[in-house]
């Protein structure tokens, strides 16, 4: 296949309810939803950082309510309810609709010391398929899922994904380290600031226990 343009959509959860394994991270449930936050805005940056770059044709999320604003350029989906893969399909149908020529690349709102030539990498390589993923570093969730123009999506994260991705034909793509760091605890995190996380995230260390 040629390189072709990809439409990143990321699904955000509103931050007090979302990453609920990381309370014992902070201090309070305030500090909680602030690191959350935090994690999701270095992660949206990192895609905003190359939103000129020829392989990136746009940045969308789909979410409910999130209470907060998200940066300008960023295209809003709402979730219907559901479930994460029915949202993500539904939002990947309509940005197929929109967008025939593009592919869609899924990519989870956790990854605080994402880098964005590693996005671009991963990318780049996932036009030679028609469906490709990127394994987490615990070996069993998926951290981004790619349609080439023209296929579906097909998302099935959840428990197991990588290997449910697998399944269904999606190509295990090589990825760098930062594309694969999401965050599911506290020993995630710590492995994240000590890779380099983000502004935002690196600046919640005074909240974090």
């Amino acid at each position: 296949m040629n390189a072709m343009a990809w439409r990143v959509l990321v699904p955000l959860k509103q931050p007090a309810i979302g990453k609920r394994r990381l309370l014992g991270a902070t201090r309070d449930a305030a500090d909680h939803a602030q690191l959350v936050h935090a994690m999701q805005l270095d992660t949206l940056d990192a895609v905003l950082a190359v939103d000129t770059h020829p392989l990136v044709a746009g940045l969308s999320v789909v979410a409910g309510p999130l209470g907060f604003r998200l940066p300008a350029g960023i295209e809003l989906f709402p979730d219907a309810g559901g479930g994460l893969n029915p949202a993500l399909a539904g939002a990947a149908e309509e940005l197929a609709r929109r967008y025939p020529s593009d592919g869609v690349a899924a990519l989870v709102g956790d990854l605080p010391a994402l880098r964005p030539a590693d996005l671009l990498a991963a990318l780049g390589a996932a036009a030679d398929h028609p469906r490709g993923f990127v394994r987490d570093l615990a070996g069993t969730g998926t951290t981004l899922l790619t349609a080439a123009a023209g296929v579906a999506l097909d998302p099935r994260f959840g428990t197991d994904s990588a290997d449910r991705h697998a399944e269904s034909g999606a190509v295990e793509l090589t990825a760098a380290t930062s594309l694969r760091a999401d965050v599911d605890s506290a020993e995630d995190l710590r492995y994240c600031l000590q890779l380099g996380a983000g502004l935002l995230t690196s600046q919640m260390l005074p909240d974090l226990v």
